[in-house]
């Protein structure tokens, strides 16, 4: 609880880059590596809303939809205005519409949540690092082992990802995954 603690206080002292009116706090990792967990935590201490990577992202194309987060919640709230869009429906029914307002500290969840095409939007960001058997094993868990071969595909994007932009050397704090910490 101490690390969390400490986590919260780093953020609350951040400051959002100079023309964005929100700080954004990313939490990026790769799959299954304990985003939303940490995310849900740090929500409910900031009373921040979340937005989510996966509400952009599909197992078709897991991260090169950037540029839709940027122009539809990105831009805005750095403007003060409220972020909208439509989440992807990830194969099943039509998702409805989400608005999120702006607010003190907005959390930006998700694989690429740290990407180099939003840190001049970004006020503080988390890497969470976690074993790839570990991520797989939760991945499975959640989507069923009728996913392997989904989610093996979504780790090699995600490791592609990893290697060109190296997030855990820009981020502000790097977190195990696989401690617990914040479960």
């Amino acid at each position: 609880m101490d690390q969390l603690d400490g986590l919260v206080k780093a953020i609350r002292s951040s400051r959002p880059p100079s023309n964005v009116e929100v700080r954004i706090i990313a939490i990026d990792g790769p799959g299954g590596a304990g985003k939303s967990s940490l995310a849900n935590r740090i929500a409910r201490e900031l009373d921040a809303p979340i937005i989510h990577t996966d509400d952009f992202a599909s197992w078709e194309n897991p991260v090169d939809w950037w540029p839709e987060l940027i122009a539809r919640a990105l831009e805005p709230l750095a403007a003060g205005q409220p972020a909208c869009y439509r989440p992807t429906s990830w194969g099943g029914e039509e998702r409805a519409a989400v608005r999120v307002e702006p607010a003190p500290f907005v959390i930006l969840e998700g694989v690429t949540a740290s990407r180099q095409s939003f840190r001049r939007y970004l006020a503080y960001s988390i890497w969470i690092e976690t074993p790839r058997d570990l991520r797989l094993e939760r991945g499975l868990e959640r989507d069923g082992q009728q996913a392997r071969a989904l989610w093996e595909q979504w780790m090699e994007d995600e490791d592609r990802y990893i290697e060109r932009e190296r997030p855990a050397e820009h981020a502000d704090r790097v977190l195990r995954g696989d401690q617990d910490l914040w479960t």
